[in-house]
């Protein structure tokens, strides 16, 4: 597990430096920086997409998915915002997965144990565990999701 979390801090670490120093004081972003190197900078409003609650959760929610089009990109990184009364369903986790609470409130079952989130809270999901989150409260419960993947072949 310490192995795993000094792998996935500094991704999760630089990605959201980048992203809040970067996109948030301008509020402009661009497609690509230099050429060749393939970096990228997105804003949430190049992304956001209206989707139902994941796995089954119920409710509306705007998701973010950042950096889809990055050639070989090795880790996922997205933002969610569970509107009032939507959740991520119930389901086994099939690879290490972080979630970081930006805003809000939520309620989290982690193999079968419930728990009170809010911001500042991280959680790890490991593989094989099981979980669900519920946005609860009056305002939009907002995540940073992380997990790795296998090398993505861009444009």
């Amino acid at each position: 597990m310490r192995r795993l979390a000094r792998g996935l801090v500094p991704i999760i670490l630089a990605a959201t430096a980048f992203l809040a120093g970067r996109l948030s004081s301008s509020g402009v972003a661009s497609a690509a920086t230099r050429p060749g190197h393939g970096s990228l900078i997105e804003h949430d409003s190049m992304v956001a997409k209206n989707e139902p609650g994941t796995h089954n959760g119920g409710g509306q929610t705007t998701g973010y998915s950042f950096f889809t089009s990055a050639r070989d990109l090795s880790f996922v990184f997205r933002k969610r915002a569970l509107h009032p009364g939507s959740g991520i369903g119930h389901h086994e986790q099939k690879e290490d997965e972080v979630y970081y609470v930006l805003s809000g409130k939520g309620e989290l079952t982690l193999d079968g144990e419930k728990h009170l989130i809010g911001p500042g809270t991280a959680l790890l999901t490991r593989t094989g565990s099981t979980h669900s989150l519920k946005q609860v409260g009056t305002d939009d419960l907002v995540i940073i999701i992380t997990y790795p993947t296998a090398p993505r072949k861009g444009p």
